[in-house]
C-alpha cells in the first residue's frame, strides 16, 4: 500500500492519524500491542525499531530477552475499533546489534524462512493457501474453576434450547441444523457482513461467508487464496476483527475448536496450491483426481507427518474434543476426493489447472498461524524431496464414507492422535523435517513441546462436572 515512509507520513496527515499501534504475535498465537503518539513515529522507527521484553512473549529467555520490533510498512492499516484514529502495523522481532538481525524464534520470521527454503530447493516459488475460518458467535459465555465449584454457561438467542423461553419469536435453529440457514434464523447475517466488509477494506479478500452447521451461532468466513506469510498476517487480522466486531455488537466470538458438547466443532481447513513462475504445479489431467505427481508427493509428506503436525496445527487440549469420529472433523490419515471424512480432501469442483488444489482438514485456529502454515509447507516439501507417494505408503485414496467401514477395514487406516499429549509425543519423535534449512529452530520446538506438555498436566488435574456425572456415586 505504501512505497516508503514519506507516503505513509502523508497518509497519516491526510487521515488525521493520532496514534500508531504496533502488533506482535506471541508464541501461543495471540497478538500483543504497543502504541505511540503519531509525533514519535519517524523514519528512525522503521530502521531501529522499538525495544521490548521478548521473554513475556514466550519465545525468549529472561536473561536474553531485550529485543526490538521493527514495523512492516506493508501491513499498515486503519484500526477500525479505536476511538482515537489509529494506524496499525505488524512488527517483526530482531536481535539488537550493530546490524539488527531477525530473531530466529520469531514466528513470523519462521514463516518467511519456510518460503525462502521452498525457493532454495527450486521446487516452487510460492505456496498459496486459502483458509476457512469456523467460529461461534454467542450472546454470553461465562466460566469459572475453583476448588469447590466449576461451571461453563453459554447462550445464543437462536439456539434450540431457547425454544421454550417466554416471550419468544420462535425461529430457533435445530441442533446441527445451521448450515446455510436463512434469515430470520440467521440472526448474525448483518454482523458477518460487517466483519467481511472491514476485512475487505483492509486488503483481506473474502471468498464468502455463511452460517455453519452448529445451530447456536456457528459461522464461517472463507478467504481467497494468497501467499502463505501474507495469509498468516490475514489470519491474525480475521481473528482480531471477528472478536472485536462481535464484542462491539454485544456478542462474544470464539475460535475454540469444541465449545459445545453435541454440536459441530470449529476447524480451519486449509486449501493448498504450489506455483512456479506463475504456473500451477498441482494439475495433471491424467493424474488421480487431476492431481500431478508433485501434488501427490506433497500429500504424502503431509500424511506421513500429520501426527507430529497436530502438535502445531491442533495445539490445544480442546482440539481433540473436535477430532472424534462421527462428526465432519476428520480423524482418518488418508486422502480422497470430495470426502470430508479424510484428513486430505480433493475438492471435486476444482478441476481446472489454476483451480486444482486439495485441503488439509484437521487444523483449527487455536494455534499460531505462522507456525501452522510453515509446518504444513515443510511437511509437504519433505514429501516432494523424498518422493513419498501416498498410495504406495498406504494412505489411500479412499473415495468412500470412512465412518461406514467395517472394524476390520477401519483397522487398516491410521488415525490422528486422540489427545494433545499424543500429538506432542509424535512431534518429539518426528521433527527433523521441520529443522531442514534451519527453518524451525530446535530450541523453539523444545519450548513449544514443553509448554504444551505443561498445559496438558495443568488441565488434567481439574475435576470436571462430567466426571461427577460418570463417577460420583461409585
Amino acid at each position: 500500500m505504501f512505497k516508503n515512509f514519506h507516503d505513509l507520513q502523508q497518509y497519516c496527515k491526510d487521515q488525521e492519524i493520532k496514534t500508531v499501534d504496533f502488533k506482535m504475535i506471541d508464541l501461543p498465537g495471540r497478538w500483543r500491542h504497543l502504541s505511540i503518539p503519531i509525533e514519535r513515529f519517524s523514519e528512525k522507527t522503521l530502521e531501529q525499531g522499538i525495544g521490548f521484553d521478548a521473554s513475556n512473549y514466550g519465545f525468549a529467555m529472561v536473561e536474553k530477552s531485550d529485543m526490538v520490533f521493527i514495523p512492516d510498512l506493508a501491513t499498515a492499516m486503519l484500526d477500525p475499533f479505536s476511538e482515537i484514529k489509529t494506524l496499525s502495523l505488524i512488527g517483526d522481532v530482531f536481535v539488537i546489534g550493530d546490524t539488527h538481525r531477525r530473531f530466529a524464534q520469531d514466528p513470523r520470521s519462521i514463516a518467511v524462512k519456510a518460503e525462502e527454503y521452498m525457493r532454495h530447493l527450486g521446487i516452487a516459488d510460492e505456496m498459496r493457501i486459502g483458509p476457512e475460518f469456523e467460529f461461534y458467535l454467542f450472546d454470553s459465555a461465562s466460566y469459572d474453576t475453583r476448588p469447590h465449584a466449576s461451571h461453563l454457561t453459554i447462550d445464543a438467542k437462536q439456539a434450540v434450547w431457547n425454544s421454550g423461553q417466554m416471550p419468544s419469536l420462535a425461529y430457533k435453529v435445530p441442533q446441527k441444523g445451521g448450515y446455510h440457514i436463512a434469515p430470520p434464523m440467521d440472526i448474525d447475517y448483518d454482523l458477518r457482513n460487517k466483519m467481511s466488509y472491514l476485512l475487505q477494506e483492509r486488503g483481506v479478500r473474502v471468498k464468502y461467508h455463511h452460517p455453519e452447521v452448529g445451530g447456536p451461532g456457528q459461522q464461517e468466513i472463507e478467504l481467497e487464496s494468497g501467499p502463505m506469510r501474507e495469509i498468516a498476517d490475514h489470519t491474525m487480522l480475521v481473528k482480531y476483527i471477528v472478536k472485536n466486531a462481535a464484542f462491539k455488537a454485544g456478542k462474544t466470538a470464539t475460535f475454540l475448536p469444541k465449545p459445545l458438547w453435541g454440536e459441530a466443532g470449529s476447524g480451519m481447513h486449509v486449501h493448498i496450491q504450489l506455483f512456479k513462475e506463475g504456473k500451477p504445479l498441482f494439475f495433471d489431467p491424467a493424474g488421480y483426481s487431476g492431481l500431478s505427481q508433485t501434488a501427490l508427493y506433497f500429500i504424502g509428506g503431509l500424511l506421513r507427518h500429520v501426527p507430529a503436525l497436530c502438535a502445531l496445527v491442533n495445539p490445544s487440549t480442546n482440539s481433540y474434543k473436535r477430532l472424534v469420529p462421527g462428526y465432519e472433523a476428520p480423524v482418518n490419515i488418508c486422502y480422497a476426493t470430495a470426502n470430508r471424512s479424510a484428513v486430505i480432501r480433493v475438492p471435486d469442483y476444482a478441476r481446472g489447472a489454476s483451480a486444482k488444489r486439495f485441503e488439509i482438514r484437521n487444523p483449527d485456529a487455536s494455534g499460531n498461524p505462522y507456525l501452522t502454515y510453515a509446518a504444513i509447507l515443510m511437511a509437504g516439501l519433505d514429501g516432494i524431496k523424498n518422493k513419498i507417494d501416498p498410495c504406495q505408503a498406504g494412505f489411500g485414496p479412499y473415495d468412500i464414507n470412512l465412518y461406514q467401514l467395517s472394524d476390520e477395514e477401519k483397522a487398516k487406516i491410521k488415525s490422528l492422535p486422540e489427545s494433545l499429549k499424543e500429538a506432542v509425543l509424535a512431534l518429539e519423535q518426528d521433527h527433523e523435517f521441520l529443522l531442514a534449512g534451519d527453518v524451525f529452530p530446535l530450541q523453539l520446538l523444545q519450548t513449544w513441546m514443553q509448554r504444551k506438555s505443561n498445559e496438558v498436566r495443568e488441565i488434567n488435574i481439574f475435576p470436571t462436572p462430567a466426571e461427577f456425572a460418570f463417577y460420583y456415586d461409585i
